[in-house]
């Protein structure tokens, strides 16, 4: 239904804005400046921006990324709508760089048809994923913070990372890899701004207890990706279950000893290959002990990412698949720790 509403009655300028990742004055300015209004209006003054509209603003986005002059960009973007049958391809306007480089052969017909939004190979997404893609390939830093922010108020932290964070990070390194290092840059300020959300958000969660037994998270040795232990620590704080942060490639004899000192109730390691995937030392954190003499406890490892194998996971572990199933099975412990103090058990 809301497919066919929008295609009926059309959108407004803040939906239009949202999807491609964009302020809404930046949308207006271009109709002011290059004309490129919606062709129908509410009343003769609400603009309502119908399907063939976003798809020339969306056409806008992708040649102001790739470095067209906005008034070319436009005048581009703007021969998409004047096309009445998507099977037939509208050549650009003349502009001073080869047609090719700013229209590939298909691109017109593909956006008709919903393509993927700021050159990135995203595929089936959310409609905010695509705008924060093209905020990320704009190099547009203060897009992708209210994007960011706004999708993690609206769907929640495990949608906002699942279903729109990783998706585009995953679609920008795929972009790098077959581009031959180009998009690095994207890569690393798109990184930046989803670890400073998740960041902010992992320090406004609810107050926990500075004396109940916490999570460790850490990257193994040799393993830098860190956003999917800032994802799950911000998770654990919007829980009020606490966290300590020990962050990329943690020496062994570190890890070992941050596990001692700290008594946790579970430890999350993350491998994101197979090379830093680490079988003897999750073993050995499995089963380092603490606590009083003669009450000593073990924590439960959990073994998060692409890089472990399911042969990795033994006695005192767990391989938990996705930041929703992660969140749940720490939740379950304190809940039976929680169950264990209430009946006169020893605590956690």
């Amino acid at each position: 239904m809301g497919g066919m509403t929008e295609r009926a009655l059309g959108v407004t300028t803040g939906a239009v804005a949202r999807r491609l990742g964009v302020s809404p004055t930046t949308v207006r300015s271009w109709e002011q400046r290059y004309g490129i209004g919606p062709e129908v209006r509410e009343g003769g003054r609400h603009r309502r921006w119908m399907p063939g509209d976003i798809a020339m603003l969306e056409e806008m986005c992708r040649l102001t990324s790739s470095g067209i002059p906005p008034a070319e960009a436009a005048r581009a973007a703007a021969a998409l709508r004047r096309q009445p049958d998507p099977d037939v391809r509208v050549e650009p306007p003349s502009l001073p760089v080869p047609a090719e480089a700013i229209v590939p052969p298909g691109a017109l017909t593909r956006r008709l048809q919903g393509g993927p939004g700021g050159g990135l190979p995203l595929g089936e997404v959310r409609q905010e994923c695509r705008g924060l893609a093209r905020a990320a390939v704009r190099l547009d830093g203060p897009a992708m913070e209210t994007l960011l922010q706004q999708t993690m108020e609206a769907h929640g932290l495990v949608t906002a990372w699942e279903e729109v964070m990783a998706p585009t990070l995953h679609a920008v390194g795929r972009k790098w890899e077959s581009t031959n290092d180009r998009y690095v840059e994207v890569e690393h300020l798109l990184s930046w701004h989803v670890s400073t959300v998740l960041r902010r958000a992992a320090v406004t969660g609810h107050r926990v207890s500075a004396h109940a037994a916490p999570v460790v998270l850490a990257c193994l040795p040799g393993e830098q990706h860190t956003l999917p232990l800032e994802a799950l620590a911000a998770g654990l704080a919007e829980r009020g279950l606490p966290t300590r942060m020990f962050g990329a490639a943690v020496p062994a004899e570190a890890l070992l000893a941050a596990v001692s000192r700290s008594g946790p109730m579970a430890v999350v390691l993350w491998s994101q290959s197979r090379s830093t995937a680490d079988g003897v030392l999750a073993r050995m954190v499995a089963t380092t002990a603490f606590g009083l003499k003669g009450a000593r406890t073990t924590p439960l490892v959990l073994l998060a990412g692409p890089g472990w194998s399911v042969r990795a996971v033994t006695a005192g572990m767990g391989r938990p698949h996705g930041l929703r199933e992660a969140l749940d099975a720490i939740s379950a412990l304190y809940a039976e720790s929680d169950a264990a103090l209430a009946e006169g058990g020893m605590p956690r």
